[in-house]
């Protein structure tokens, strides 16, 4: 099976720097075939016959500290749920006037009431529930007026990954891309 991890946290402001090199060769050691990233910020697509998401995350998360000697919070996704979540994207919140990113959710507070838990502004914030995530847009003209800055430091803040939606739609063009091979 495909799968993509999401590492949380890595090369942010010159902390926990991990060499995207060095970390395909912990996922390969870690039994992960077929190991590839995506920028530097954490995405890896690989495949593996564990049919467990939280199982594969906890050993990605062992042979990531035992290798950097610092915890990252892995989450991994399938090839379809990734794929099915780029397709829920509203295409409209996407364009060159609006900033949209995707907050990835551990499951411990995937849940849609989750989105009442957040400083969304009305009229500024643009924020929809899928499994698994949180979709934001805001107009890039009114990023500093956005509630969503508040988050940062939360509890809530502290089980999720966020990713751009430029990201999402390439890691499903390269996951669909490795299914077809």
């Amino acid at each position: 099976m495909i799968y993509i991890a999401l590492l949380r946290g890595i090369n942010v402001g010159g902390n926990n720097k991990v060499s995207m090199q060095e970390l395909k060769l912990v996922f390969e050691q870690a039994g992960m075939k077929n190991v590839k990233t995506y920028i530097n910020s954490g995405n890896v697509l690989f495949e593996s016959d564990l049919a467990s998401r939280t199982e594969i995350a906890k050993r990605l998360e062992k042979a990531i500290e035992a290798r950097f000697g610092f915890a990252v919070k892995v989450l991994v996704w399938d090839k379809e749920g990734l794929t099915a979540l780029a397709d829920a994207v509203p295409r409209a919140w996407v364009d060159e006037t609006m900033r949209c990113n995707i907050l990835f959710l551990w499951d411990e507070i995937d849940d849609p009431g989750i989105i009442n838990a957040m400083p969304v502004k009305a009229g500024i914030d643009n924020l929809q529930y899928q499994k698994g995530a949180l979709v934001w847009s805001v107009e890039r003209k009114h990023i500093t007026k956005s509630g969503m800055t508040k988050i940062i430091g939360t509890n809530i803040y502290r089980q999720m990954t966020i990713r751009n939606s430029n990201t999402l739609y390439k890691l499903a063009a390269l996951a669909t891309a490795m299914a077809e091979v």
